[in-house]
């Protein structure tokens, strides 16, 4: 099967100066129900990540062996590379996954095209190796892994969140109005048909943390009704890509059922 060509990210930002007023006033908007995100002390706390590449490489993580392979594909979150999720890329392929990017490039948000792109994208790891894919998707990258198991849940084993922000008021975080001059729209009236709160119909774990200083807790842990269960960890929200804890709670949740 053809690969389609992947959609440019950055044919989503802007690039004329009515087009930056027009985001800036996105941007500048008002909360209508006042409801921000997490403390500014959590905030303050995200800063801690600028110590990883310190950190990493005096960090031992003790990865067990799969007792099955599993595909796996990695969804970055708001504005970040797939690099940023190279680490524990790295770390499920120690375990035994077979482990792919989403093939899109930085995430600057939702359009129909980079959606079709992605959905083209899923069904081409499946026919190549056969076999359901695990959706592992960090902050937006999770509401994109949730969006395409709908569309195609025959192909997806199971979707894993990270401090992704499916429930509750979309504004309930410390990053709306820069998602809103990035991609142009309201975080709350995406250019595609998509409810962030209706589950998919596989298995879907939230993986969430109390100390996360970007994404309201109760956002990324959701309702019942919104996803099978919640994992709480603790973990600032940039460090879900790389604390041993949350590949930890990956790897766990690629060997269940």
């Amino acid at each position: 099967m053809a690969t389609l060509p992947a959609p440019s990210s950055f044919a989503q930002l802007p690039t004329t100066r009515e087009e930056l007023a027009l985001r800036w006033e996105l941007a500048r908007e008002p909360d209508p129900e006042a409801n921000g995100g997490p403390k500014l002390l959590y905030l303050v706390g995200e800063l801690s990540h600028l110590a990883e590449p310190v950190v990493r490489p005096f960090r031992r993580v003790d990865i067990p062996n799969a007792s099955a392979c599993r595909t796996v594909m990695l969804l970055p979150g708001f504005a970040t590379h797939p690099v940023r999720m190279r680490y524990m890329a790295r770390l499920l392929e120690q375990a035994g996954h077979k482990v792919k990017r989403w093939g899109l490039g930085f995430n600057f948000g939702p359009t129909e095209e980079n959606v079709q792109y992605l959905e083209r994208r899923l069904i081409e790891v499946h026919e190549r190796y056969g076999r359901e894919v695990y959706l592992v998707g960090w902050s937006l990258g999770g509401l994109f892994a949730r969006e395409i198991a709908k569309r195609h849940p025959e192909l997806v084993a199971k979707v894993i969140t990270m401090g992704s922000p499916f429930s509750g008021n979309p504004r309930a975080n410390n990053a709306w109005r820069a998602y809103q001059f990035v991609t142009g729209h309201r975080v709350d009236q995406p250019p595609i048909e998509a409810n962030l709160r209706e589950k998919p119909p596989v298995p879907t774990v939230a993986l969430w943390s109390p100390r996360d200083g970007i994404v309201s807790p109760r956002s990324a842990r959701g309702r019942e009704s919104e996803r099978d269960r919640a994992v709480a960890l603790r973990c600032t929200h940039l460090g879900f890509t790389s604390s041993p804890q949350a590949i930890h709670a990956v790897l766990r949740e690629l060997e269940a059922d």
